[in-house]
């Protein structure tokens, strides 16, 4: 690169959720990799938890007043459309102080008024869908957008084929590199390296009717001769944890956050897990046999959606939410005895793995710049 190129400005927006905010600096990193002079501005939502992970994460934001609207009637919905207004008119600021040469959506409600903005400015934008079924925001956006890398086959139908990029979504590196750290991950959850380990993931609050659906049958699944990392998330830390007391001695590990994920996969021969987009791809570039238990409230049932693009490839299983009792259980006992289920889902469901999404991403930005 020569001494004389302008510093780039990326403006990067979404949030709400861990599944918008971590593609989203992932992206940053990699177009940081590419061009070291890059100079980002995040806009996201204020009291969301991107107001706490993108500072963390080395950026600079700034928040919006601006929240979903509700389906039901409520005051928050009364507050809407001053909240979207305050929002354009902050993201006006925002834009004409920061002057980018570029905008990045990944979902949430403040890429919304954040995106539009930049493209009434004529700031050329590329949004980045997580999910097999857009959201709401992303299907606005999506007319305005140059450019629109998703994650699934098939997205062409919402936003058209001209513009549609299938690059996987951009995942934390350090979570997916488990190559050689089985012995370290033994050590560290303290397990017998003799038992298979089932690992258990529900996102960061846990998921009710799966850990219910485990502690209804725990003595059934410590029968196959299993062993269990079970992450519990916050909701449900304290009453499993007093639960299972008698269980912890016999092979039931209970976290109720595991913050060195790369090592909870490592140990893994088989997880539990909703259907978020991001543990989706986190789950096809670690290739261990999953079970995966959508969501049932999310929005537009995305999670149902992203679950049955690896069903239907052969490359999990599926077990409603509605049928987690006895389902999880039968689905669990199937992998433990049959050595070949097991083997072709993993097969299946590392062909889908796409490792290098961030950097994919990265270049499609760079081109909208040239």
């Amino acid at each position: 690169m020569g001494g004389n190129l302008k510093k780039l400005k990326v403006l990067v927006s979404g949030g709400g959720t861990g599944g918008h905010i971590f593609p989203a600096i992932a992206i940053a990193n990699a177009i940081k990799e590419q061009r070291p002079d890059a100079e980002f501005l995040f806009v996201g939502a204020e009291g969301k938890m991107e107001m706490e992970k993108v500072p963390a994460a080395g950026f600079d934001i700034e928040g919006l007043w601006i929240s979903g609207f509700n389906r039901s009637l409520s005051l928050s919905n009364l507050m809407f459309p001053f909240k979207l207004i305050s929002s354009m008119l902050k993201a006006k600021k925002i834009v004409k102080k920061f002057q980018p040469d570029v905008a990045i959506g990944t979902g949430g409600f403040a890429s919304g008024p954040t995106l539009r903005v930049a493209s009434q400015n004529g700031v050329p934008s590329l949004i980045q869908e997580q999910n097999s079924f857009p959201g709401v925001t992303n299907r606005i956006l999506f007319k305005k957008a140059k450019s629109i890398c998703v994650a699934y086959d098939g997205m062409e139908k919402y936003f058209g084929s001209e513009k549609t990029i299938l690059t996987g979504n951009p995942v934390r590196k350090e979570v997916v590199q488990i190559e050689g750290k089985r012995e370290q991950a033994i050590q560290f959850f303290e397990l017998d390296a003799t038992k298979k380990t089932l690992l258990i993931v529900g996102g960061s609050l846990g998921a009710q009717s799966v850990n219910n659906a485990i502690l209804a049958n725990l003595d059934s699944l410590l029968e196959l001769g299993i062993q269990i990392v079970w992450q519990t998330g916050k909701t449900s830390y304290k009453e499993i944890n007093e639960a299972t007391q008698t269980f912890q001695n016999k092979g039931v590990h209970v976290k109720e956050f595991i913050y060195k994920m790369d090592l909870g996969y490592a140990a893994a021969d088989m997880v539990i897990s909703r259907a978020g987009a991001i543990a989706v791809s986190e789950l096809e570039l670690v290739g261990k046999p999953t079970i995966l238990v959508p969501f049932p409230y999310a929005a537009e049932d995305h999670q149902t959606k992203n679950a049955m693009s690896l069903v239907d490839k052969g490359a999990a299983i599926l077990v409603k939410d509605a049928d987690v009792n006895p389902g999880l259980l039968t689905a669990i006992k199937d992998l433990t005895s049959q050595p070949k289920l097991a083997d072709s889902l993993t097969e299946n469901i590392s062909k889908m793995g796409m490792p290098d999404a961030a950097n994919q991403i990265a270049n499609q930005v760079l081109n909208l710049v040239k």
